[in-house]
């Protein structure tokens, strides 16, 4: 399955049991799985089995052909890709208090797929180390940003940039008190 796929199903179940004011910790119990797995599906940080995401789809108790109208396949693509800044899409990752994620653009391109956010990170936001199954470009657009990867620490200024394997254990910190902007770019590789 493409990641551009599946990012569009990790999406679609949280946007789904938000839109029926589920919490992750029903629909874990819904579907009998744990809560840490809806959490890491809706993130689009592992892989569901087929049958896992069947039974979160009936937990959700939406049918399956409604479930999956609209995700598009890598060879539905349309030539030009034309995303205004009013469709960036707003989601939250982990744990994470005052981050905020837009995706801007997310394409697979063989044999690969590009995911690219804008990142704004609150004065005080925090959350803990995290692992990404791609690498990652950060580059900060306003602000002063600290990354920490394991026992490292990296400052970042306004036009700086980072690029790293996000198996690497890290987290970023806004260093300032007004808010960082970011341009994230996800890479993730064809298995």
């Amino acid at each position: 399955m493409e990641e551009d796929t599946l990012i569009q199903i990790s999406n679609r179940i949280k946007e789904k049991r938000r839109e029926k004011n589920i919490t992750v910790q029903e629909l874990a119990t819904r579907a009998n799985v744990s809560k840490g797995l809806i959490s890491q599906i809706e993130n689009s940080r592992t892989i569901p089995s087929l049958m896992v995401l069947i039974d979160i789809i009936s937990a959700l108790e939406i049918d399956l052909n409604d479930f999956f109208k609209d995700i598009r396949a890598k060879n539905e693509s349309r030539p030009i890709l034309l995303k205004r800044k009013s469709e960036y899409e707003c989601f939250e990752k982990e744990n994470a208090i005052g981050f905020h994620y837009q995706r801007i653009f997310t394409k697979s391109v063989t044999p690969s797929t590009v995911d690219i956010i804008l990142l704004q990170l609150e004065p005080g936001a925090e959350r803990p180390l995290v692992e990404t199954e791609a690498f990652e470009y950060k580059y900060v657009i306003t602000g002063d940003v600290e990354y920490q990867f394991n026992d490292e620490k990296v400052v970042l200024n306004e036009g700086d940039s980072v690029l790293f394997d996000g198996r690497i254990p890290h987290t970023p910190k806004n260093l300032g008190t007004q808010t960082a902007l970011m341009l994230v770019v996800y890479f993730f590789e064809e298995k």
